[in-house]
């Protein structure tokens, strides 16, 4: 499968296509305590973003991982350990798919975790946050076809100043976070 290597507008299918990777996944997955999230920009309505599904397998504690990450190379993925982020395992796609996505396991509440899901709702909740971001993305774009390390690089800086704004990124044990779902102190 060839990787997308352009940004497009928003499309309506991307939630159907998580839905449809997601339910591909759950027979591997089967009592294994887990939840997948649908994160990364095709997870914000509106954003324009590379046709890629970003889907985190998240399971509640670090002992979890081996066995979830077995479960993943049953099903074809091949374990690419962290690429380059702490708690965050990342797979290569199995030979047939039917849409192009990057799949990751988590710890729920890990920095990792966190830091997929402030982007994402802090993009969904602030419009204006989101076209400074798609227009970041577009003006790099070129760089997709040349040099996917210099696009990444290009947005860094904007998506650690976007996850600050949504709360910064600390891990979940840090003084004044909480979990996401967990209560808060105020």
């Amino acid at each position: 499968m060839i990787v997308p290597a352009e940004v497009v507008e928003y499309d309506e299918r991307w939630p159907l296509w998580f839905a449809e990777i997601s339910a591909d996944l759950e027979p591997y997955l089967d009592g294994l305590p887990h939840m997948i999230e649908h994160v990364g920009s095709t997870a914000v309505p509106g954003l324009a973003a590379k046709p890629i599904i970003d889907l985190d397998i998240v399971v509640p504690s670090a002992g979890l991982v081996p066995t979830a990450i077995s479960r993943l190379v049953a099903a074809g993925y091949r374990h690419e350990g962290d690429a380059g982020i702490p708690g965050r395992e990342a797979f290569a796609l199995p030979a047939e798919v039917a849409h192009y996505h990057h799949l990751y396991i988590v710890v729920e509440g890990n920095k990792a975790h966190l830091d997929h899901v402030l982007l994402r709702d802090h993009l969904r909740a602030h419009e204006a946050e989101r076209e400074r971001y798609a227009a970041r993305k577009r003006e790099l774009a070129h760089l997709l076809t040349t040099d996917r390390t210099a696009y990444v690089e290009g947005k860094g800086a904007l998506v650690e100043e976007l996850i600050a704004r949504a709360d910064g990124s600390p891990a979940a044990d840090a003084p004044g976070r909480t979990a996401p779902g967990a209560p808060s102190a105020g």
